[in-house]
């Protein structure tokens, strides 16, 4: 299989939109539509490719704004987590919060729930519920032998995510990143949902969040 991977930042909070797709079938997987629908539109229609499944790392405005606009444009199938759903339905508070308006909301077709396999064409999609961030947050892992894993905002480079926001918990996050993320092979590739993609190896030796790991 030639998977295709692009990264698109979105929104004015720069969220990192993944399109992961399946070369020979064209059906296509969009992880974190925040924003910016009419540019994922485009690299969709430049690659050929059918969106089968929209699925949210998290519910924070910035990962799912654009969730009920691509939903309408492609009738994919829009996959949560079911402790994330209070954070989804209230778009509107958080919109307020931003100063921005509020974008529309759209039903979930599936809650997705550690241990559940995504297929999409020959690509294979593994769910981990990894909370700290946010109750329902999770990570995503494409295995094979150029094994990835998409880990919203639970790990970037050099840091975790912030834990301050409506059900954030550091405990939860750790705990999260200690027993899904940590135990992965160093060249594992990790792409987050902001800035530059990482691997778990170099993460485990200069993220102070993994590095407590090692001590123990």
């Amino acid at each position: 299989m030639s998977m295709i991977h692009e990264i698109l930042p979105v929104g004015m909070l720069a969220c990192n939109c993944s399109i992961l797709g399946d070369d020979l079938t064209g059906d296509a997987v969009v992880i974190d539509p925040g924003d910016d629908i009419d540019q994922i539109q485009q690299i969709l229609a430049k690659r050929h490719l059918r969106v089968k499944y929209i699925i949210a790392t998290h519910a924070h405005i910035d990962h799912v704004g654009g969730i009920e606009k691509l939903k309408q444009l492609t009738g994919a199938a829009v996959m949560m987590h079911r402790s994330d759903l209070p954070l989804y339905q209230n778009l509107a508070l958080q919109a307020e919060w931003l100063g921005v308006a509020a974008p529309a909301v759209t039903d979930v077709d599936q809650f997705v729930k550690e241990g559940d396999v995504l297929h999409c064409g020959a690509l294979n999609l593994e769910v981990m519920h990894t909370p700290g961030h946010s109750p329902g947050s999770v990570s995503l892992h494409v295995p094979g032998e150029n094994q990835k894993i998409l880990s919203g905002d639970t790990l970037f480079q050099g840091s975790i995510g912030r834990t301050d926001l409506w059900g954030g918990s550091m405990d939860e996050i750790l705990r999260s990143i200690r027993s899904r993320l940590h135990i992965f092979p160093d060249e594992t590739s990790v792409f987050p949902g902001h800035d530059l993609p990482t691997t778990i190896g170099e993460e485990r030796e200069r993220n102070p969040f993994l590095a407590q790991f090692n001590e123990k």
